[in-house]
């Protein structure tokens, strides 16, 4: 099948011969296309089968000319156009050039060798930077972006630096944090009451060897704090679980190489370059069940994979290097807190984690998370967007310009529509807090400072109390709300260019309904500014509400009171019946009976929460979407092609909120609980509640028949449910989307709001 490639390139790839360059392979490949200048870096377009279009991005960035640096490289893949023969098109002069902020950038191998050369000025210096590499989001303040408008005005250069800065043909010529160890910020390694223990190098043995021994360290970074630990030591792991108050939910690591990424993990070409990215983001990895066991099994207890990042910054390559052994490297925080970004903030509220503090004098302006992502056939899926991908933008319509989105509670991120450019920020958190709300108020005032801009309109989400939400409404700028699914829909379809018509299966765990209820597994048919709800699954009940969504054996109660009735809860022989003890159901019987404080819900994420808890796999949850995580690892290597039966059913006429169709999934639980009776493996059960989901999505759209289908919502992270449904999808005749460098999730929403506003506003024109 024919695809078209679209390719951004920022970073030093003009004036180098970077155009003809990208000529020649396209040319030598046989891919039509073209490639041009513009402000904004080069930009790319190919046409052609997924594997060459594979290749040639893997070239571009093997073979592009050696004085050429890739700071960024987005890609996204879009429906051909039957381009004709590759060319060379004239340069951009349009867009704004000041209002382009790169993120930060993992240090460039040209810094590297500097920093391990012991004959280099910079050798073992933590701070080195060029034109190439270093921080730029997280040291900036304003714009334009100049030294005096960044965390680096208080160091003044030294004559070296100084002649580095002012010359054409060095690589630091303009490198705004351009320092050295005469000039620059410098480390501290300083015990939990605050004393300085030691400086510069020292500080980073002293570290070294105290993770060596077991202890926790925070160390002070490029967008916060991490906390490190050495990540075969179960005590030290276990102590930082217990410290951070996370219970079971995995903890990224750190590697000091590809090649011992690869002795313990499964590692394919495109995965390899989203480690050794300019990005360098936490990359989801399979482990190899053949490696030898290295790490702590409390590193990701009972989970198959790993998130993996190699070091990308000097103070990160000095540290692995002096330790040479996976480490734990989990943000600098209490458990859905923001992350630390300055030392003494940390030594508050990092005090009883860490056993020490390895800092240094450089300010970080605002906190940037790791980016978590993972390879989804074939391509990069984002599913936490922050360091290495904020606050690039997205294309949208001129009626976007001076609109702020405040996004949604969970995993919020805003956005601002800048002319056609819509900036994402980076990942704020869950706003379940005081800490988070501020971190949340932070960002947008720094996105206005950044962008010069007071906004004319804010949007948010219905969901009434959500801060967010309460915030946009406080504001004092015209509020426009979108539904929740819409916002995932709007998202997918502006990363992907599309416009209406499309049919958006929008699934996860929760989100405001039209009709007050809360709506989770919906199908809807967008048209311009609006949507029609064309399908949802069958409403049920979650008793207790918000603690159903921490208990999957809650919703399981819900789904079994809704297809058996009052007598369900006296059934113990099953397994969500049994966890709970005879004072608990007659609560919660009295509470499905009457509806008190027992929601209606369509969720797809609590029916994944039903399933989980009916096969017996889990009843409490310890961290968001563990079950449903757990549920996709049970699969293993099942092979079985059967799915679970479901009806969907027809409705007359339609109305504002209800549905046209019902995806029915009583006869998969009546099917599930004989199957957990008989004592099916769960491999088998969950292999078949998959395929249930993925059939469910081709049955409605055969009866919608529209031809685009957008996949989108916290459960297309799932990647046995993605890779099926979209397989499923082009075998009917379908033409699936998905995401790729916005995460599917509520990470997303802000970007959804902004360009369904910008809909909104176009319709409104005369």
């Amino acid at each position: 099948m024919i695809r078209r490639m679209q390719i951004a390139v920022r970073g030093a790839v003009q004036g180098v011969g970077f155009r003809p360059f990208v000529y020649r392979l396209a040319s030598s490949m046989g891919l039509p296309g073209w490639v041009l200048n513009s402000p904004e870096g080069v930009f790319i377009q190919v046409e052609g089968e997924k594997r060459d279009l594979d290749s040639f991005l893997l070239r571009l960035q093997d073979e592009k000319p050696a004085a050429s640096f890739i700071q960024s490289l987005e890609f996204s893949f879009l429906d051909p156009v039957h381009l004709g023969r590759f060319e060379i098109r004239s340069s951009e002069q349009g867009g704004a050039r000041t209002t382009l902020i790169l993120p930060d950038i993992a240090t460039c191998g040209d810094c590297l060798s500097e920093v391990f050369d012991p004959d280099n000025r910079r050798y073992r210096y933590p701070f080195t930077n060029c034109t190439h590499c270093g921080p730029r989001f997280t040291i900036i303040e304003s714009l334009p972006y100049d030294r005096p408008n960044t965390s680096m005005k208080s160091f003044e250069m030294c004559p070296d630096c100084r002649r580095e800065y002012e010359d054409p043909a060095d690589r630091r010529f303009h490198a705004q944090p351009n320092a050295c160890p005469v000039c620059g910020p410098e480390l501290e390694l300083r015990d939990e009451t605050g004393r300085m223990l030691s400086k510069r190098h020292d500080a980073l043995l002293e570290t070294t060897e105290a993770i060596r021994q077991g202890k926790i360290a925070a160390i002070k970074g490029l967008g916060g704090f991490h906390l490190v630990a050495d990540a075969a030591n179960t005590r030290a792991v276990e102590a930082l679980r217990a410290r951070k108050r996370r219970e079971e939910k995995p903890f990224a690591l750190m590697y000091p190489s590809l090649d011992l990424i690869k002795e313990h993990c499964r590692v394919a070409p495109l995965e390899a370059r989203l480690l050794c990215s300019s990005e360098s983001p936490i990359v989801l990895l399979e482990r190899d069940g053949a490696a030898r066991p290295c790490l702590s099994p409390a590193v990701a207890p009972g989970n198959p994979y790993l998130g993996i990042m190699l070091p990308y910054t000097p103070l990160h390559h000095l540290l692995m290097r002096e330790l040479g052994v996976p480490i734990i490297a989990t943000s600098g925080n209490l458990s859905d807190e923001p992350i630390c970004i300055d030392e003494r903030e940390a030594l508050s509220r990092l005090a009883g984690i860490a056993d020490l503090f390895l800092v240094h004098n450089r300010p970080i302006v605002r906190h940037v998370d790791d980016s978590i992502t993972r390879v989804v056939l074939g391509r990069e899926l984002v599913l936490r967007r922050a360091r290495g991908y904020a606050p690039l933008p997205v294309r949208c319509s001129r009626h976007a310009h001076g609109t702020l989105a405040v996004g949604g509670h969970l995993k919020n991120t805003v956005a601002m529509g800048v002319d056609h450019n819509v900036f994402l920020s980076q990942h704020i958190g869950d706003l379940e807090n005081n800490e988070a709300f501020e971190a949340f108020q932070e960002v947008i005032r720094s996105f206005r400072r950044l962008y010069q801009m007071d906004p004319v309109r804010v949007v948010s989400d219905m969901h009434p109390d959500y801060l967010s939400t309460k915030f946009a409404r406080e504001y004092g700028a015209e509020l426009i709300t979108v539904q929740h699914h819409y916002a995932h829909v709007a998202a997918c379809m502006a990363e992907n260019e599309l416009d209406g018509p499309v049919l958006g299966v929008s699934w996860d765990g929760t989100g405001y309904g039209l009709d007050g209820t809360i709506w989770g597994g919906e199908f809807l048919l967008t048209g311009g500014s609006s949507f029609t709800r064309a399908a949802c699954f069958r409403k049920f009940r979650l008793p207790g509400s918000a603690a159903a969504i921490k208990e999957p054996r809650r919703a399981a109660l819900g789904v079994l009171y809704e297809i058996l009735g009052a007598g369900a809860l006296g059934r113990r022989d099953l397994a969500p019946v049994r966890s709970f003890d005879e004072h608990e159901l007659a609560v919660l019987a009295r509470m499905l009976q009457k509806g008190i404080h027992s929601p209606w819900t369509t969720s797809a994420g609590r029916l994944f929460d039903a399933v989980a808890s009916l096969s017996g796999l889990r009843q409490v949850m310890r961290y968001e979407g563990q079950a449903a995580m757990e549920l996709e690892f049970a699969i293993g290597s099942e092979e079985t092609q059967e799915h679970y039966p479901f009806q969907i059913s027809a409705r007359e006429g339609s109305e504002e909120g209800r549905p046209e169709m019902t995806v029915d999934w009583e006869p998969m639980f009546r099917a599930l609980i004989e199957d957990v009776e008989k004592g099916i493996p769960l491999a088998r059960i969950s292999k078949k509640f998959h395929n249930m989901l993925v059939e469910a999505i081709v049955g409605v759209a055969r009866r919608v028949a529209e031809e685009r289908v957008v996949l989108t919502g916290g459960c297309f992270q799932n990647k046995f449910l993605i890779e099926h449904a979209v397989q499923r999808l082009e075998q009917e005749g379908f033409r699936p989307y998905w995401h790729q460098r916005v995460p599917p999730n509520d990470g997303g929403i802000a970007l959804g709001q902004i360009a369904a506003a910008s809909r909104i506003l176009r319709d409104l024109e005369p």
